[in-house]
């Protein structure tokens, strides 16, 4: 298929048009991407060996965490370096199966996070909602299923996508207004009919959100109904502190999303759009894993250890 895709784009040039508009904030954006990025590698990477050498957390939510972790690593690492490379540098091109191969990693990886967070959400319903069987109904097959499950989804929507791809024709030099490969964006670029791939993006897009908002939307109808079933207000608390750290990273996340659906389809939305953009592709992997390192009192935990280990090895 990548031959396919140099054989019938050869002629077409595309161009990463990103910031180019503001040529003096490319500096200070390149400062902030540069940050943002390294907080989120270490972040996340952190996060995995946190959970991996401490044993008190082999736990099924955590098991979850790390997986989330992991994803918006690669997520992040989709996206942000040639962004932060067309900042400082005046050729912003890039080849047509490059931009098809960010797009369907980018698009893999997202629709991967949406799920692990409805996965994380149904783990919170079990572990509130049937204390006494989580052991036995989190069992080590069923988390293994629930994460294979989002990985393949999301590279099955990618290749859908990827797949319509070459039926879309190109000439001349090609400007894509944003800072990645969106598909949408490439979409706006072809001379042919995209009416197929248009209908593709809607209908997967449509079902993506809808199914994970309402796994999240019904798990948590029943965590509130019971937590407020329960006597103890210690125990309320104790309950709805287990939930607060992923309900945060949900409502940034889908948040986020469903801004960018309400935002109008005009050249002064492009701005707005990619702003939007930048929170969802750059911002929040490196939020999600401050979000359950400060609420997270066993993670805390781990890093003091780990810290004080490395002030007396000096």
């Amino acid at each position: 298929m990548i031959l396919l895709l140099e054989t019938n784009k050869s002629r077409a040039t595309f161009t990463l048009w990103g910031f180019s508009d503001y040529p003096e904030l490319q500096v200070p954006l390149f400062l902030i991407f540069l940050a943002i990025y390294t907080v989120t590698v270490v972040g996340n990477l952190g996060m995995i060996a946190i959970i991996k050498v401490n044993p008190k957390l082999h736990t099924p939510m955590y098991f979850f965490l790390s997986h989330l972790s992991f994803v918006d690593f690669c997520y992040s690492s989709t996206i942000a370096p040639k962004a932060m490379v067309n900042l400082v540098v005046e050729n912003r091109s890039i080849s047509f199966v490059g931009c098809v191969v960010q797009f369907f990693l980018f698009c893999t990886f997202m629709v991967t996070e949406s799920f692990l967070l409805a996965v994380m959400a149904y783990d919170r319903f079990v572990a509130i909602c049937n204390p006494l069987f989580y052991t036995v109904t989190m069992s080590q097959k069923l988390c293994a299923m629930l994460v294979i499950g989002p990985y393949a989804w999301g590279i099955a929507c990618s290749l859908i996508f990827t797949c319509s791809v070459p039926k879309l024709s190109f000439r001349g030099f090609n400007k894509i207004n944003h800072f990645f490969c969106e598909f949408s964006s490439l979409l706006s670029l072809s001379c042919s009919d995209t009416s197929l791939n248009q209908m593709l993006l809607f209908i997967f897009a449509t079902f993506n959100g809808v199914s994970t908002l309402f796994i999240i939307l019904l798990s948590y109808v029943f965590i509130t109904v019971t937590i407020l079933k329960m006597h103890s207000a210690s125990g309320r608390r104790k309950a709805f502190s287990t939930c607060a750290s992923h309900l945060t990273a949900i409502s940034i996340f889908h948040g986020t999303i469903l801004f960018l659906y309400c935002v109008p389809n005009s050249k002064n939305s492009r701005h707005t759009v990619k702003v939007a953009s930048v929170f969802y592709t750059v911002v929040i992997p490196m939020l999600n894993p401050l979000i359950y390192s400060l609420r997270n009192k066993d993670v805390k935990d781990t890093i003091s250890k780990i810290m004080d280990m490395k002030v007396f090895s000096y």
